[in-house]
């Protein structure tokens, strides 16, 4: 990258490491909540049928999203999308969205704040856990697929 597109980056807050808070910017949560604002201005003026029809899918992928939470899947990803779009209808998704978007951010400061052995010692449990399964499939005969 350049000099100026370093700069440029940096105005739009794609710099690794540099901080919303640093700037005086708004944070990436607040700026995504204007931008619900907005839309929801925009939804407003839409047909009745439209409306019904974008809640019943924000309704669905959220209800995805949760399934996801007990199946493979990015849950973390689909119930924000969902709960993004039943907000543009109801007060109580744009809540849980706010508080979602409010804890995400909280998460990923906390993460950016550890340390290398914090780091390396999260692996390292990871990779033990997985050990220990693996163990466990392979010592208990565990069926691939029960049946």
């Amino acid at each position: 990258m350049s000099g100026a597109d370093e700069t440029a980056a940096g105005a739009r807050g794609d710099v690794p490491g540099a901080t919303d808070e640093s700037r005086g910017e708004p944070s990436r949560a607040q700026r995504m909540k204007e931008r619900l604002a907005e839309r929801r201005k925009a939804h407003e003026r839409r047909s009745r049928m439209y409306r019904i029809g974008f809640a019943l899918a924000g309704a669905t992928v959220t209800l995805v999203g949760l399934a996801m939470l007990v199946t493979p899947g990015p849950a973390f990803v689909v119930i924000p999308i969902g709960l993004a779009m039943l907000a543009l209808e109801f007060a109580w998704a744009e809540r849980l969205l706010d508080r979602a978007l409010d804890q995400a951010e909280a998460a990923s400061r906390k993460a950016a704040e550890t340390t290398a052995t914090q780091r390396i010692l999260g692996g390292l449990a990871a990779a033990l856990a997985i050990g220990a399964a693996v163990t466990a499939w392979l010592q208990w005969e565990f069926p691939l697929i029960p049946g």
